[in-house]
């Protein structure tokens, strides 16, 4: 009996060895987390006990130097977590080293675009990302007596209606989350001037392309008569929009999964504003961006095997709808795309997201994914604050991000080789 026993402690203890648990650091809240869980738990009972994913909330981690399997992140928290550059592994070889069969082909291309390297290698899976939209609140705009089912198309249109809501006693006619990656990155592709400059194998950002300039001068000039909040380089805008305050947001398409079941006013949603006045304006042309799957360096083969059944998992049709249809975040895949229909997402999103991520990459339009795109994003945060505080004028302000981003991700580059 006690020989027997003996052997079943020794069995059990081996295979709680052999069991492999990775940590995934996330930041979602909400509805996303809610999904994220719900397929965590889903994708552990299918392994029957020879492995596991645990989730891990990114605000709850004390001891950052601790560094988990995979990251689940969005771009502002990505920058506090990669900001001592820890090499991530990609995904391509990941799903090579864990045997599993990876085919980059059914993905829209402008996802890939979202998180490849400059050979065109996906570097982590984009799950949740979104396109940048316009929010306004249509009971305010009611009672400015403006048409709800109306929203500006231009950016002089914003200004009008945003005018036409100050008049009406409403404080804070506009704001914004995710100030870099909206009012600059995406200003930039939709009228055709692109982020990057490319000499041989060097590359330069350029965050001071004239209609940048424009934009932030006309955003100056809205703060400065109050039509125009800004209340940080974050998601900041999201809370103000939320609790009525503001009537106007531009922010991510995936927080209308959010707005459409909590508030207590009527929520329109329409394509992000443009200049009409730039001559081959594409207002259709905005970049997708967002949270993506990263995988860490260092880890044992068998570690790598269970991430990689873990992104099989992931790509599964049946799951892939359920987590676009739970979060509204954009699908990866056509075989996805349909589900942001079932979950009631906006005809004009649904139109954008259709055509738009469809197109075919643009090498040019955006920095790419890591240290570079981070920081550049940092830098433009620390140096619009001057235009803010009326100390430097739009021009001065994005020539110096310019130059720093150019520098920064030089010595980026340095560290990393």
């Amino acid at each position: 009996m006690v020989r027997c026993l003996l052997s079943f402690c020794l069995v059990l203890a081996w295979s709680l060895a052999d069991a492999q648990e990775l940590v995934l650091r996330h930041s979602m809240q909400g509805k996303a987390l809610d999904a994220l869980s719900t397929l965590v738990l889903r994708f552990n009972d299918e392994q029957n006990g020879k492995g596991r994913i645990r989730l891990e909330d990114l605000a709850g981690v004390s001891d950052k130097q601790r560094l988990p399997h995979l990251a689940l992140l969005d771009p502002d928290d990505r920058q506090q977590f990669f900001d001592t550059l820890p090499r991530f592994k990609p995904l391509y070889e990941v799903m090579k080293e864990g045997g599993a069969k990876f085919d980059p082909s059914p993905f829209f291309p402008q996802m890939v675009d979202a998180v490849d390297d400059l050979t065109g290698r996906m570097q982590s899976l984009p799950v949740a990302l979104a396109i940048p939209v316009l929010f306004y609140n249509k009971d305010a705009f009611r009672k400015a007596g403006l048409d709800p089912n109306l929203p500006p198309k231009t950016w002089w249109e914003v200004q009008k209606t945003a005018g036409a809501l100050f008049d009406a006693g409403f404080k804070c006619p506009l704001t914004t989350s995710r100030f870099a990656w909206v009012h600059v990155e995406n200003v930039s592709s939709q009228h055709g001037e692109p982020m990057l400059s490319k000499v041989g194998n060097n590359e330069r950002v350029m965050l001071n392309q004239l209609v940048n300039v424009k934009h932030i001068a006309l955003l100056a000039s809205w703060q400065k008569s109050r039509y125009f909040h800004y209340f940080g380089p974050g998601r900041e805008g999201d809370r103000k929009f939320l609790s009525g305050e503001c009537v106007m947001l531009t922010g991510e398409s995936s927080l209308y999964a959010e707005l459409s079941s909590r508030l207590p006013f009527a929520v329109g949603v329409a394509g992000m504003p443009y200049y009409d006045d730039v001559r081959g304006a594409r207002p259709t042309e905005v970049l997708p961006d967002g949270a993506s799957l990263w995988f860490l360096p260092g880890k044992k083969k068998d570690e790598y095997t269970l991430a990689a059944r873990f992104v099989s998992f992931l790509l599964r049709p049946e799951m892939q709808r359920e987590w676009v249809q739970a979060t509204g975040f954009l699908p990866m895949t056509r075989v996805s795309a349909e589900a942001l229909r079932t979950a009631g997402t906006s005809p004009a999103v649904l139109d954008l997201v259709e055509k738009r991520l469809s197109m075919p990459k643009q090498s040019l339009a955006r920095t790419k994914t890591g240290f570079g795109r981070n920081r550049a994003r940092e830098i433009l945060g620390e140096e619009i604050e001057f235009v803010w505080k009326n100390t430097k004028p739009a021009k001065e302000a994005l020539d110096t991000a310019t130059t720093r981003a150019n520098a920064a991700t030089a010595a980026g580059k340095g560290a990393e080789d």
